[in-house]
């Protein structure tokens, strides 16, 4: 199966080129779904500007099995505690309200390996579906607490985008882009780019973290005078 690749990049309204936005993101960060939320935020304070948002992949658990693993060792490994767990994540809920996210971290049981996950934004990119897929992914993961490192969730999923859910089946049965999903993680890591969510404006201008709304405006202005 050939390795697929985005459609070219449409032309503004006003003949000029859109402004190009990439999102590093891994679907099973929390961080990412916030940050994309208050790029939607900065987006709606600059309504003059086009941008064309294109999905980075970024691999938060590399060495992360095939099949995920339960998530509360997984926390507990990392973070040493319960009570330690519980703190983190509580401030990330109540972020995630600031922004209409209704984290529902109680009911999540797996950390997912998220390789299949990025294939399938790649997949629906191709349709021009990919910020779709991801918002869907976010919400699968964080709101409904399904797996999303399982095919057939996946499968799910791109059936309730509208994609063609063969060609998809086959797709994600198959290893087609799955060395590109490790490439483009580590080519994240070449231009230095170590957590997510990060940002790329233009090509050139990078900035880490869930930014605010107004932070993000100001790169939108800065990479418009660019």
């Amino acid at each position: 199966m050939k390795i697929l690749s985005e459609p070219p990049l449409p032309p503004r309204s006003d003949g000029g080129q859109p402004i190009v936005i990439e999102i590093v993101f891994d679907p099973a960060c929390p961080w990412c779904y916030i940050g994309k939320r208050r790029l939607e935020r900065a987006l709606g304070m600059r309504p003059d500007i086009e941008p064309v948002l294109k999905w980075w992949p970024f691999l938060l658990n590399p060495e992360m099995p095939v099949e995920g693993i339960d998530r509360t060792s997984y926390l507990l490994r990392k973070y040493g505690s319960e009570t330690r767990v519980g703190r983190i994540y509580g401030a990330i809920a109540e972020v995630g309200q600031s922004v209409e996210i209704d984290f529902a971290f109680d009911r999540i049981r797996r950390a997912p390996n998220t390789v299949n996950a990025h294939r399938l934004v790649r997949f629906a990119a191709v349709d021009g579906r990919a910020e779709a897929a991801v918002e869907a992914l976010f919400f699968a993961y964080f709101i409904e607490a399904r797996d999303i490192g399982e095919i057939s969730i996946l499968l799910a999923i791109g059936a309730e985008l509208g994609l063609d859910f063969h060609a998809l089946k086959g797709y994600l049965e198959s290893e087609a882009d799955a060395a590109a999903i490790y490439e483009e993680n580590a080519r994240a890591h070449r231009i230095g780019i170590n957590g997510v969510p990060s940002f790329v404006f233009e090509g050139s201008l990078v900035i880490s973290g869930a930014q605010e709304p107004k932070v993000l405006a100001g790169m939108l202005d800065v990479a418009r005078l660019g």
